[in-house]
């Protein structure tokens, strides 16, 4: 009884680890999203070739806005890497720890077969 306690409060632990890691890991997508929704005003602004008669390129401002998109993920590139492999590594520490605890037998059945 104490050892399947032990095992669910270990899993319990695994998972409560992984939740954390996969904030994390959202929170960043957020502060990207964030500072994105807050240049998009500055991206549009370019239109100053309108106003003499010409039209304005319709690709110009999706061009700006995935090049920003793009330097604002570059700057966290490094810390999602590392959250991504976190997740990857906890998510099979997870699926081995289930596998193992299955492929066990349990304890007290263990031990009334030996004696």
């Amino acid at each position: 009884m104490a050892s399947s306690e032990r095992q669910a409060g270990s899993l319990a632990r695994m998972e409560a680890a992984r939740r954390k890691t996969q904030h994390q890991l959202a929170l960043i997508e957020r502060q990207i999203t964030r500072r994105m929704t807050a240049l998009i005003p500055q991206l549009g602004r370019r239109q100053a070739g309108f106003r003499r008669g010409k039209p304005p390129e319709p690709g110009a401002f999706l061009e700006r806005y995935r090049a920003n998109l793009a330097a604002l993920t570059a700057e966290r590139q490094p810390e999602l890497d590392a959250l991504t492999r976190k997740l990857a590594r906890q998510d099979a520490a997870i699926t081995a720890f289930r596998a193992r605890v299955e492929s066990d037998p349990p304890v007290a059945t263990a031990r009334r077969a030996s004696l």
